[in-house]
């Protein structure tokens, strides 16, 4: 069933409504004559391209933002410990589910009785869709656990990452000016515009340096330290039996500081993923964002398409500037990200790049 959400075809339907969230998005961050904390504002927005582009929920943006927040509370619980007493975490934790679920089902309901103006299949759709196959109508608690898992897969990881994205970018203008050319040779953006009809999927995966910059943002930012395993054959490893059957953890960061296919481990280098060097081409296992081997991340490839729509609409239709006199520190708990959640203002762009001012800004202007 997940191979066919996050196949080809599915992400070729997707990438349209993607885009509109951003460029939604982006435009509020710019309107806003105040500066955006980055990391809560991506997470909202991956949340909003779950809810409305992943499953296809047609949610009022009020109603939106209330789920959201009952979200981040089930999020921040989810991990607490099983005490359950009135106060805790975990209570906090199962309220926070029960009142999601019931937002969630009113909008499966919503969903299959409003088939109208359909022009794409969603992954909720497939996946109702793959239970009729086998013979199998799934159940709203089947539906609402799906879905809530797909929320979960596409949140946390991808608002990380999109902060580390944006934070590089400000640290690294030369990275987003190679970005644009990139962007004008392929002819996508000319004159300050995205051209119209030209985000493809197919266009965006020929993109060669937007993908070294993804790589890279991800090399050095990986959300998540690393993952469980069980041991299927008892194996040794410098000395050590390791015995079938024991739960065993990698880590992806120690792997990314430790390879040797990677020099100077700790600068942001897009180009080391360059057709030159290819830092990442020797060996299965020295770079392994999404995992490794059978159980790698099934949502990589619309991870990685988000990261791009995100990246492209950065460069062509924003300026941005950090907010604060020093970049923050990064912590690494419970995924990776700054911790003031990086402040930055945004401006918006017109189409000769010259920054947009606001209303208010118009009429401070008029008024000197």
């Amino acid at each position: 069933v997940f191979s066919k959400i996050f196949s080809h075809e599915a992400l070729e339907s997707y990438l349209p409504k993607i885009q509109l969230v951003i460029k939604d998005t982006l435009r509020a961050w710019s309107s806003n004559p105040e500066s955006i904390n980055v990391y809560h504002e991506t997470q909202k927005l991956t949340f909003r391209m779950a809810i409305r582009v992943l499953l296809g929920f047609r949610i009022p943006d009020e109603e939106l933002n209330r789920l959201f927040e009952v979200y981040q509370q089930f999020v921040e619980n989810v991990f607490s410990l099983p005490v359950d007493l009135p106060f805790s975490g975990y209570r906090r934790g199962i309220r926070a589910r029960e009142t999601l679920q019931k937002g969630l089902e009113k909008a499966i309901q919503e969903k299959l009785q409003n088939t109208q103006g359909k022009d794409y299949a969603d992954a909720l759709d497939i996946l109702i869709e793959s239970g009729k196959e086998h013979g199998k109508e799934l159940t709203m608690q089947e539906l609402k656990d799906g879905t809530l898992e797909l929320i979960f897969a596409a949140y946390a990881t991808t608002a990380s990452a999109s902060t580390s994205l944006i934070m590089q970018l400000l640290k690294h203008p030369r990275v987003l000016e190679k970005l644009r050319e990139e962007l004008r040779s392929k002819g996508i953006l000319h004159n300050g515009c995205i051209c119209e009809g030209s985000l493809r999927l197919d266009n965006i995966n020929s993109l060669y340096y937007l993908d070294c910059v993804i790589k890279e943002v991800l090399r050095l930012f990986t959300p998540i330290s690393g993952g469980y395993r069980t041991v299927l054959q008892t194996f040794e490893l410098d000395g050590f039996q390791i015995p079938k059957g024991w739960s065993v953890m990698y880590s992806i960061r120690d792997t990314h500081d430790t390879a040797p296919v990677f020099k100077d481990v700790d600068v942001f280098d897009p180009d080391r993923f360059g057709q030159g060097r290819s830092e990442d081409k020797d060996g299965r296992f020295h770079y392994l964002p999404f995992g490794g081997g059978v159980r790698t991340c099934l949502g990589k490839h619309l991870a990685k398409l988000f990261l791009k729509a995100l990246a492209i609409e950065l460069a062509s239709t924003s300026r941005f500037e950090l907010a604060t006199r020093t970049f923050p520190k990064i912590t690494l708990v419970p995924v990776v990200h700054p911790v003031d959640g990086l402040k930055v203002k945004f401006f918006g762009l017109d189409s000769n790049q010259n920054e947009i001012l606001t209303g208010t800004d118009a009429m401070l202007g008029a008024t000197v």
